[in-house]
């Protein structure tokens, strides 16, 4: 199987290679349209701000390229939030698998922090994703913004407000979370993906 992932200027992505090398394979880091085209599947992760990641990847045509490809393809983090339809993060149009817009978190409480940060529990999971997950799986966060729940959700996490912690539309998956940073679970999760039935 042939797993890439997808080459641009986010964060985070080397923690992504890594995570699949634990599980035994050799992904492929690039941003080549066949190569991208081709393989088995698609992973797209980041840290980063929208505008400039959506800027970088419409310059190089790649946000036509993953909305047009028919694999399975994983979002992770920013690459979530840059599968939306649109982003407050610097008033930002993006790529618009999920028909749905990504919203800063407005804190309530002193206590409210923004980032939000740390290990948190998700609910609610409804999709081959979380396979032999528990109801009370944790999972490592770290973001400013969110995407309100929606028709496809298909995890939940609540700080300040109940959110989409995953989402799910036709061959494309994402979650607002670092699989590659929440150990066991995210490890199982990561496996799930690669063992989706296409």
């Amino acid at each position: 199987m042939q797993i890439a992932i997808v080459k641009y200027n986010a964060g985070n992505i080397y923690s992504v290679v890594n995570a699949i090398r634990r599980l035994g394979a050799e992904p492929l880091l690039t941003d080549d349209r066949e190569q991208l085209m081709k393989a088995d599947r698609v992973i797209f992760p980041g840290q980063g701000e929208a505008s400039n990641c959506m800027r970088y990847l419409r310059q190089h045509s790649l946000d036509k390229l993953i909305k047009d490809l028919r694999q399975p393809v994983l979002g992770i983090c920013v690459g979530q939030q840059l599968l939306c339809r649109h982003s407050e993060e610097g008033d930002t149009d993006c790529i618009g698998v999920f028909d749905t817009d990504v919203k800063r978190f407005q804190p309530i409480r002193h206590e409210d922090k923004v980032p939000a940060m740390g290990w948190n529990n998700i609910t609610n999971t409804s999709s081959p994703l979380f396979k032999n997950l528990g109801d009370d799986a944790f999972v490592y966060f770290v973001h400013s913004y969110y995407v309100p729940l929606c028709e496809d959700t298909i995890a939940e996490a609540n700080y300040i407000e109940h959110y989409s912690a995953a989402l799910n539309r036709d061959n494309f998956y994402a979650c607002q979370f670092h699989p590659e940073k929440s150990g066991a679970v995210g490890e199982t999760i990561l496996r799930n993906f690669l063992e989706l039935e296409y």
